[in-house]
């Protein structure tokens, strides 16, 4: 049980998010996971990768994998524009890249501020969601980034620097 000093020194921590748009949905990622914002660009496709891999980049010498968030939320598949958005974030010491449709805002919060979400994780396959915020009239899911590439979906790099990922028929995490 916290005691109250505890509980006042969480209630004033605060958390700075990124947040952006898939679909019709907002969600956020931990300011401090992400490394770098960019515009899409072309990727080089991966043979017998799963369909939310949409490819690699060469970031200054690093081969990054870029995954589609709206094929992650079990939508269609993005057709990116230039108006799409790569978001480079750090994911247990690995960098990736996750396609979204549009960079929203800066969100600074206090950590109290976070709800739990409902308990539907088994059925609805969102057990990479840490929890819902209220930003104004708008509900933000905040991503776990280490839960969401968890398991199978994304492998430490082998020492060529090739991603190392999982095979089609092998589950999503």
């Amino acid at each position: 049980m916290a005691t109250a000093a505890e509980q006042a020194a969480r209630s004033t921590r605060t958390v700075q998010l990124v947040s952006f748009t898939v679909g019709n949905e907002e969600y956020g990622v931990d300011i401090m996971a992400v490394r770098e914002i960019r515009a899409w660009s072309e990727t080089t496709p991966l043979p017998n990768t799963p369909e939310v891999v949409r490819g690699v980049i060469n970031m200054r010498g690093a081969i990054v994998p870029i995954f589609d968030l709206r094929a992650r939320f079990g939508m269609p598949r993005t057709e990116p524009t230039k108006y799409n958005v790569v978001i480079i974030v750090s994911v247990s010491a690995r960098i990736v890249g996750i396609l979204v449709d549009a960079v929203s805002d800066i969100i600074t919060i206090n950590e109290d501020e976070i709800r739990p979400m409902p308990d539907m994780e088994q059925v609805s396959g969102l057990g990479f969601m840490e929890g819902l915020i209220t930003v104004g009239d708008r509900m933000v899911g905040l991503i776990g980034l280490e839960r969401m590439f968890s398991g199978r979906m994304l492998e430490a790099a082998d020492s060529t620097g090739k991603p190392l990922l999982a095979g089609p028929n092998e589950a999503a995490a």
